[in-house]
């Protein structure tokens, strides 16, 4: 079986971020996207349980490699990089649309090619707007199960288990597919000394656009506003004279909150 988790560089969450011309800054306290980490561990324990392979696939600029060194050490056997400075500031379709492309090359073939399973996280931390995985999947033609908490290959298949409010879902479809997983779908290992070593002699490949076949794209979102979000206001304290709840009542009633 083989495998394309994707996976992506982001900046960390516990970092000061900011906007610049529309763009959200990078490159400064950049980590692999921790909800990505759930897809290398997905990948990674299906080859294992049945055999084969998993590749770790991302875009972006060069620094993104960390992040494919990060599947690395968690157990993908090789990585490929998509940088291309016509790609910079691409949006869920531009991405889409180049993901694709680098997953029918990995392929070696016109669809998916030799590519079972298409295996993502449930959002960037970065955008969060959880839009590539249905992207990806209808680039590729293949079918999308999203926000698994569990995934199982069988014969010829995927089976998922979600929960969307209060209802659990059993899903199926027929391999090739693509598959979201969640942050319940397991507990991602942690490299040790050894992993760490091995990974830097994995293969790690570095491809532009040319190498795709594929022409630079416009984006067709773009953020038109970026304004840092006005902050609370310090609240009211009352001292209790004996008249507290009356004037919350009386306040509850003025803000229209009951």
């Amino acid at each position: 079986m083989k495998i394309v988790v994707c996976v992506k560089h982001v900046p960390d969450v516990q970092s000061e971020r900011r906007m610049e011309d529309g763009h959200l800054v990078r490159g400064e306290e950049d980590v692999l996207n921790e909800l990505d980490e759930n897809a290398v561990e997905a990948a990674v324990s299906l080859v294992e349980e049945h055999g084969g392979e998993v590749v770790a696939l991302t875009m972006g600029p060069e620094d993104a490699e960390d992040a494919l060194r990060r599947a690395l050490q968690m157990g993908a056997d090789s990585a490929v990089l998509v940088s291309d400075e016509a790609l910079a500031g691409s949006d869920v379709v531009v991405t889409a649309r180049t993901l694709a492309a680098a997953i029918r090359r990995v392929g070696g073939g016109q669809g998916t090619g030799d590519v079972d399973l298409v295996v993502t996280g449930m959002a960037s931390l970065d955008a969060l707007t959880s839009l590539l995985p249905g992207a990806l999947a209808a680039e590729l033609h293949v079918p999308a199960l999203t926000l698994a908490t569990d995934l199982e290959v069988g014969d010829g298949d995927v089976v998922i288990t979600r929960t969307v409010g209060a209802v659990r879902e059993v899903l199926s479809a027929p391999l090739p597919a693509l598959v979201s997983v969640t942050d319940q779908a397991n507990e991602p290992r942690y490299p040790n000394f050894a992993a760490m070593r091995a990974a830097r002699r994995k293969p790690l490949e570095t491809w532009d656009l040319a190498a795709l076949g594929l022409e630079p794209a416009e984006p067709s979102v773009a953020v038109l506003c970026d304004q840092e979000r006005p902050g609370r206001a310090a609240g009211i304290i009352r001292t209790d004279a004996g008249e507290a709840g009356r004037e919350l009542a009386a306040w509850l009633v003025e803000n229209q909150l009951v």
